[in-house]
């Protein structure tokens, strides 16, 4: 009875854990213009005015803080003196209104004696709109250099530009901190970045479009393979998506805006923005699109394969495809659209291509976390899986895996006893006794 009890149990979370992950590819949250899906396991951070009060960030582990206008604030981490590190602020503006051309956040890396190691801005562009927007700042080791190299206690300086004019409202901020595993003892890496790369745009994949719906947030980004994908953005939203490049791999995406309904024909420049992001939540490139009620297009322009080597590159873009991992998309539509096209999501195309074969990851053996891609990462892309969905699917599969296990030793057990009961049958007892009960605690 007690067994039949814990089986049941065990069944019903096995279809709870189903349940759990019956999701439609691509399916996230449904989020409004502006609104933002935050990393649900972020833990929140209040930054420092000074950075002896800073708060360590530790790493691996995603934050959530805030800045207002104007603002300088201090966070903290502990490197090594050997690996790459990586600290990322994504600025979450929300619904906070007007946004200039100036209007963002730099962040950047520093010792203790304020000495730099590098910064990043993230800014709105010539868009003026607010969204969200990312940069990171780094440590690489260099064996030529003493500034940033010592392992040890480092700052982290968060600064907020707001011209005049822009919302003094505060905006949110998703903050990460990242070790970049070490490459392989002996491995004889360039020390100089590729002299060039193909840089030919392809034609765009081939078949019909399918429907995949974006996230609101990088952990709700939805996974894309190589094709055609069909999604809607409102005026004021942006949508997110992500697509595992592996090492010597090149990525090429387009967003195509369908054309108004309604025959509107009122142009709105920079009406929306496709950005590209690296697997650190380093900002790489982006480009943008007009728009008049016909339909309209923007490309990324091509990007290098990825290889380590590219960190050594004197353009930021070329920089930035320095690891492989999730590389993640996302498309803005400007809030300037509502007043001419109405609120109502205009239909999106969106074409991407990873083109080569893999090549051997430079790092020791082992789990690169979220610099690598696996095979799970290949799935989860196929099946439009976003960071919490895989999660869900993983959990599932090891309750499926452990409900079979206990289901197999419920049957073995009772075979055992049944043969049991039948050799004490035939030993001494008549042949027409009962039904004997099972033992105590089958």
């Amino acid at each position: 009875m007690n067994s039949q009890r814990n089986r049941g149990r065990l069944t019903a979370a096995a279809l709870a854990a189903m349940c759990a992950v019956a999701v439609l590819p691509g399916q996230a949250h449904a989020a409004g213009p502006g609104e933002y899906a935050f990393d649900p396991d972020a833990k929140k951070v209040q930054g420092a005015r000074t950075n002896v009060e800073a708060s360590t960030l530790d790493e691996g582990v995603p934050y959530r803080s805030t800045i207002k206008p104007g603002e300088k604030l201090y966070y903290r981490v502990t490197l090594d003196d050997v690996s790459a590190a990586y600290v990322s602020a994504v600025a979450v503006p929300g619904d906070s209104g007007p946004a200039a051309y100036g209007d963002g956040l730099t962040i950047s890396l520093r010792d203790l004696d304020d000495s730099q190691c590098s910064s990043e801005k993230a800014n709105f562009g010539s868009g003026e709109y607010a969204r969200p927007v990312t940069a990171y700042a780094y440590r690489t080791p260099k064996e030529d250099s003493t500034t940033c190299q010592k392992g040890g206690a480092y700052d982290v300086l968060v600064e907020r530009e707001s011209e005049e004019g822009s919302s003094p409202a505060a905006w949110d901020l998703e903050l990460r901190f990242l070790l970049e595993p070490r490459p392989r003892s002996g491995a004889a890496l360039p020390t100089e970045a590729p002299s060039s790369f193909p840089s030919a745009t392809p034609a765009p994949p081939a078949g019909q479009p399918r429907e995949r719906s974006g996230g609101a947030g990088y952990s709700e980004a939805t996974g894309l393979e190589t094709g055609r994908w069909k999604d809607s953005v409102a005026p004021g939203q942006t949508r997110f998506y992500r697509v595992p490049v592996d090492w010597g791999q090149q990525v090429y995406a387009t967003a195509r805006l369908a054309n108004s309904t309604d025959g509107t024909t009122e142009f709105v420049g920079n009406a929306l923005t496709l950005s590209l992001d690296n697997p650190a939540q380093g900002h790489v490139t982006e480009a943008s699109l007009s728009y008049s009620g016909r339909p309209a297009s923007a490309s990324l322009r091509p990007l290098p394969p990825v290889d380590h080597s590219n960190r050594f590159a004197s353009s930021t873009q070329g920089g930035a495809m320095r690891f492989a991992g999730w590389y993640y998309l996302s498309v803005s539509l400007s809030p300037k659209l509502e007043k001419t096209y109405g609120s109502e999501p205009i239909r999106l195309e969106l074409a991407v291509e990873v083109k080569n074969d893999a090549e051997k990851s430079p790092y020791e053996e082992g789990d690169a976390g979220v610099f690598g891609v696996t095979e799970q990462d290949k799935d989860t892309a196929r099946k439009g899986q976003n960071q919490q969905q895989a999660a869900k699917s993983g959990t599932m599969q090891v309750i499926a895996v452990a409900g079979i296990g206990t289901g197999t030793v419920l049957v073995l057990g009772l075979g055992a006893w049944t043969l049991l009961a039948r050799r004490r049958g035939a030993a001494g007892a008549p042949a027409a006794a009962g039904h004997r009960a099972p033992p105590q605690g089958w």
